[in-house]
């Protein structure tokens, strides 16, 4: 059992407020979309009747999905434990679909909750989920396929200069037709940071599987770490094809919206699970993907927005890196007035309850940055009695 899951929410009220985006370090672009040259932040605030908040990411553009499935449950049925709660919040995405953005929708709600839930326990988010640490390993993640071989020099120097154990870039260049440049690339990024750094590349599912093959044969001595979503991924059957043949780790798991497919990227021979906790289902989904992992002694590693996803891989081995894909994360970190700390290749938490981020709203509205908001209240959510029994 959780923590949470006899903790009790009376919400009140809900917000979502959409900042002004910021400047990227480098205009970033991978296999098949960019180049992005500003990334933007969306907040999701919850209140409850005592005062106390819950602040998490949030998607902006599927506010349909929070009015008609996720708020009449958060709203209408206030007073229950988490473990009910939870359990009606799930079922009411089922027409949506868990495979989708309803299902992230529902684990941005549940990462709001859990720092409500830590905040008002008075304690760091990290020790509310029984982290062992206040810290969690980075690997740096980058090099657009956009990238001159100066601007990917830059930034693999910055990160190795971070004490960042393990680097990654992108490849599949043009949507896949500039592979003799992808191992140009590899072999200028190998060379560069030597042998004792480990080098992964991310392909974002944009080859088949022949030409995934392909690659692997023309990289074969550059010692890869992992080859990330090389074909597409929902294409299982050539996913168990490719990791029959591949000598290097196959890792999938960012596209997934649920704990409940990674078994079957496991049983298609995946070595190395990257769970999301922002598309998700929720917290204890992203700690399913986790435990899976260590059952199966397989790599795991976890990104998206990097400084919110340390506190998660406190609970889990030493060894298991956040993502930090440097150009866009790194812009914003602006947003915050705390935020963990990158040092000797760690992201380091600061002592306060709940998630490990602060924004300055004051600073936010006082300069108009704040683009939009939407308010939601018990009074302006219509009611849903959902058919569900526990």
């Amino acid at each position: 059992m959780q923590q949470i899951d006899s903790e009790v929410f009376c919400i009140i009220r809900a917000q979502i407020r959409v900042l002004e985006p910021v400047t990227v370090v480098t205009p970033f672009q991978d296999a098949t979309m960019g180049p992005f040259h500003t990334f933007g932040l969306s907040i999701l605030t919850i209140e409850d009747k005592d005062g106390n908040v819950g602040e998490a990411p949030v998607f902006n553009t599927y506010i349909n999905i929070l009015e008609r499935c996720l708020f009449p449950i958060l709203f209408h049925h206030n007073g229950q434990p988490y473990e009910r709660l939870y359990h009606l919040l799930y079922w009411s995405i089922r027409n949506e679909g868990f495979r989708g953005q309803a299902a992230a929708l529902l684990g941005q709600l549940d990462m709001a909750l859990h720092d409500l839930a830590a905040r008002r326990s008075g304690q760091p988010l990290y020790k509310y989920l029984n982290g062992g640490r206040n810290w969690a390993r980075m690997y740096g993640s980058g090099g657009g396929t956009n990238y001159s071989l100066q601007e990917l020099e830059t930034e693999m120097r910055r990160l190795l200069d971070a004490g960042a154990s393990c680097v990654k870039i992108k490849v599949g260049g043009n949507f896949g037709t500039k592979m003799a440049e992808d191992v140009e690339r590899v072999k200028f990024v190998r060379a560069l940071i030597g042998n004792k750094i480990q080098l992964a590349v991310d392909a974002n599912q944009i080859w088949t599987l022949a030409q995934a093959l392909e690659f692997m044969d023309k990289v074969s001595g550059q010692d890869i770490a992992w080859l990330e979503e090389p074909i597409h991924s929902a294409a299982y059957a050539e996913i168990e094809k490719l990791c029959k043949r591949s000598a290097v780790k196959i890792a999938y798991g960012e596209s997934e919206r649920t704990a409940k497919m990674f078994p079957a990227l496991v049983n298609a021979g995946v070595t190395h699970l990257q769970p999301v906790p922002t598309q998700l289902g929720g917290i204890q989904e992203w700690q399913e993907v986790r435990d899976l992992a260590l059952k199966n002694n397989l790599d795991f590693s976890s990104g998206g927005y990097s400084l919110y996803t340390v506190s998660l891989l406190t609970t889990a081995p030493d060894d298991w890196p956040v993502e930090y894909l440097y150009s866009i994360m790194h812009g914003l970190e602006q947003y915050f007035m705390l935020h963990p700390q990158w040092k000797n290749g760690r992201f380091i938490l600061p002592d306060i309850e709940g998630l490990p981020i602060r924004i300055d709203w004051d600073y936010w509205q006082r300069n108009n940055r704040i683009l939009r908001q939407h308010t939601w209240t018990k009074e302006n959510v219509a009611r849903y009695e959902p058919a569900v029994n526990m």
